[in-house]
């Protein structure tokens, strides 16, 4: 068997895989040859994201689904659509993620769990449905969580957003554990600072930008095309022998 990367036959999801990280993802595995399924809450970001894979692997298969993460029902309803247009889940990437800012001490409950909500509930409820699905084909699969750097070191002003990240760490631990039996892995993927939506106001920052560039010996930060390959990989269902791990891909930031 070779140890290429070769997706064709599988059906890979991803979580907000209409921008950022999540696009990057997506390409990836369509580029292996992987079907997709793109499930976000912006459905005319998401018709975008679809023409634009249309373009890049134009041999494959591609469906955009509006689905809140943070609503399980939500979560099913897309599992049971993605299943009956693709066939299967192979893969799962619970990548759809929001974020905040607020000083520790003006940190609302409200704000807490709103963004909890979706980077940690949001997480549980796309894995969980997946796996289901796996466990129903009984032919394995591959999970994949995204998590972030925030979940290592401290945030002071996206707290809630840290430890949403670093709830993510501990579910993938446990359910690489739960879900061996089924021959499902589970893995973490850990961003670095990378130019997306969600974080290009750092980016646009010049003194922000300029401190965690000194901070990263790549001295740059990511575009999410750099994301492609280790996602496709994490969502291999060959790599049999690989998780519960946390694949970090920061340019260095976590160990300077």
């Amino acid at each position: 068997m070779s140890d290429v990367i070769d997706l064709h036959g599988q059906v890979g999801v991803v979580t907000g895989g209409n921008g950022g990280i999540g696009l990057g993802i997506a390409e990836g595995l369509a580029l292996a040859g992987a079907d997709v399924a793109i499930w976000a809450r912006n459905e005319e970001k998401t018709t975008a994201a679809i023409a634009h894979l249309a373009k890049l692997a134009p041999d494959r298969r591609f469906l955009g689904l509006t689905c809140d993460v943070a609503d399980e029902a939500a979560v099913g309803a897309a599992v049971a659509a993605t299943v009956g247009e693709l066939g299967r889940i192979d893969s799962c990437v619970a990548n759809a993620g929001t974020s905040g800012g607020a000083p520790f001490l003006d940190l609302t409950a409200e704000e807490w769990r709103r963004v909890v909500a979706v980077n940690l509930d949001g997480v549980f409820f796309t894995l969980q449905a997946a796996a289901r699905q796996m466990v129903a084909q009984g032919e394995g699969g591959a999970l994949v969580a995204v998590s972030s750097t925030s979940a290592i070191h401290g945030a002071p002003v996206t707290s809630h957003y840290a430890a949403s990240k670093a709830g993510v760490l501990a579910l993938v631990r446990s359910a690489a554990v739960a879900l061996g039996r089924h021959a499902i892995r589970v893995n973490a993927l850990v961003p670095g600072w990378t130019i997306t939506d969600l974080a290009r106001g750092g980016y646009e920052n010049e003194r922000f930008r300029d401190v965690t560039v000194r901070r990263t010996p790549a001295r740059r930060w990511a575009e999410p095309s750099e994301f492609r390959a280790v996602g496709a990989y994490l969502c291999d269902k060959r790599q049999t022998f690989h998780t519960g791990d946390s694949v970090v891909v920061d340019g260095g930031y976590t160990i300077f």
